[in-house]
């Protein structure tokens, strides 16, 4: 009989509520506004990652390696140490050869980087793998539909290509209903991680709604998450009385108990 193998995110507390882990080779999306800690969710299953023997690349469209790094270092994560070791490298798309690439068609675009992401893949040995986001390789003018077709191109490219297991992170406007930025992300991804802010009569918590794990028996629910220093994304208990906008028109609100 066949089973999915299954690898442990090593982020606390989620593996617990997600079966174990993701499933080794896989795309996973996470989700959500601006703001809502998508980068940290991310860069934690590459750290925690590293740390259980796994290397793994970040791909950091929107920041320069400086940016990146200086950042990482306010939650006491020493980028540079990590990539001397060899087994841990981020890669940031230089601007001119994006205005390159973004006139050429989005499925030799999805290609070119996928060929170029196995390059270094494969010279480290990677195991995991972050795209931080995915939407800004190439020009957002293009028909929709052509994008979503670089981006089917992407993400089956790197599953056959790279077999890397995958965070693919995707930015959706404030208020809006959407799940992904384009409406093939989701589709595209093994699960969905839908990353909030719930408004309470304290003020804000940081809420994870699983929408959707393929192939393992997890039931969608949202839990509470904090972000501390040193650690990363810390997923905590059931988050109850919270309503989702992509479940439900009515507000995010929680009332807490007294």
């Amino acid at each position: 009989m066949l089973y999915y193998d299954i690898e442990p995110t090593g982020i606390p507390g989620l593996d617990e509520v997600i079966g174990g882990g993701l499933i080794r080779g896989r795309t996973y999306l996470v989700t959500g506004e601006t703001g809502v800690g998508k980068t940290l969710f991310s860069l934690s299953f590459l750290l925690n990652g590293y740390r259980l023997g796994e290397p793994g690349i970040y791909v950091s469209v929107d920041e320069t390696y400086e940016q990146f790094a200086n950042g990482a270092l306010r939650f006491g994560w020493d980028i540079n140490a990590l990539t001397r070791t060899g087994f841990f490298r981020i890669l940031v798309p230089e601007m001119d050869i994006l205005d390159t690439i973004r006139e050429k068609d989005p499925s030799v675009v999805a290609r070119m980087m996928v060929d170029s992401i196995a390059d270094y893949a494969a010279s480290i040995g990677a195991k995991r793998l972050v795209i931080d986001p995915i939407a800004p390789l190439v020009a957002m003018e293009k028909d929709v539909q052509v994008l979503r077709e670089y981006i089917r191109e992407l993400v089956m490219g790197i599953e056959r290509k790279i077999q890397a297991t995958s965070i693919i992170t995707t930015e959706v406007p404030a208020g809006s209903r959407a799940i992904s930025r384009y409406g093939v992300e989701e589709f595209l991804a093994t699960g969905v991680f839908i990353l909030g802010l719930a408004r309470t009569n304290n003020g804000f918590k940081r809420y994870l709604f699983i929408r959707k794990m393929r192939w393992q028996p997890v039931q969608p629910a949202v839990y509470e998450f904090t972000i501390e220093s040193g650690v990363g994304v810390v997923v905590k208990g059931p988050l109850k009385g919270v309503y989702i906008p992509y479940m439900s028109q009515a507000p995010i609100v929680l009332e807490e108990e007294v």
